[in-house]
């Protein structure tokens, strides 16, 4: 499966349990963990979440409103799941139209009937974009999943893959910009970088490290803005282990 969520959660136990329950499950991502109620509706505009994991143990009657709320703006609702001591809010749950309700501690079977049902009810995700590359008649087709990143050269840009194969393409990298899917990122004047192969961020020398070849990219001031969403959307997918 591979679908977005988000965590409604002011109980950051909790919060670490779920998310340790779910890293089983390939293809999960989290992009958003908000303990108040306002910041949740905000981070479920923003992101558009699949599934959001509700805690109702505090504040029930604020999660609920702004579940109502989220009604106004959005076409596609996510599917809610939520969760608390006992089966106190779960009538409630019923009317907003959960999708199912956990009663706390978690149980890993009951977190895996409910992921597989969910699994069932969601759309299948679209398979990866194809980029075309055009010079004159010659057309190369590439898996936006193959690309590392992009880097510009003059007018040209290179397209760096996973195997360490090099395609060039006689157009700008600003050309590029607007046509990859959303887990490309500019993060500096000459490249555009493949969010899903980081595996590290170093502020102190402004530079990424990737996952293939350990291949090192800077990053630049007036792309700071997205770098720092970077770290923010990696961070909620890892464990802490700050020192």
């Amino acid at each position: 499966m591979e679908f977005n969520y988000g965590i409604v959660d002011p109980n950051a136990a909790s919060f670490l349990q779920l998310q340790h329950f779910l890293e089983e499950y390939e293809g999960l991502q989290c992009v958003s963990h908000d303990a108040e109620p306002r910041d949740a509706l905000n981070s479920i505009l923003k992101f558009k979440p699949d599934i959001v994991f509700v805690n109702l143990e505090e504040r029930a009657s604020e999660i609920f409103a702004m579940i109502r709320d989220i009604h106004q703006y959005l076409e596609s609702i996510p599917v809610y799941i939520g969760m608390a001591q006992s089966r106190d809010h779960a009538y409630e749950a019923i009317k907003h139209q959960f999708f199912d309700y956990w009663v706390l501690p978690f149980s890993e079977f009951e977190i895996r009937k409910t992921l597989l049902k969910v699994g069932k009810r969601l759309p299948k995700p679209e398979s990866a974009p194809v980029i075309c590359l055009q010079s004159y008649k010659d057309y190369q087709f590439l898996n936006t999943n193959e690309i590392l990143y992009l880097k510009a050269d003059n007018n040209a840009t290179d397209f760096i893959l996973k195997d360490g194969s090099r395609v060039s393409a006689f157009k700008t990298l600003k050309s590029f910009e607007q046509q990859l899917p959303a887990n490309f990122v500019r993060v500096h004047q000459s490249y555009i970088l493949n969010r899903d192969y980081i595996s590290r961020i170093n502020y102190g020398k402004s530079r990424f490290t990737l996952k293939f070849g350990k291949a090192e990219l800077p990053f630049s001031r007036g792309y700071r803005q997205n770098v720092d969403a970077l770290k923010q959307a990696l961070s909620l997918k890892s464990l802490s282990g700050d020192n």
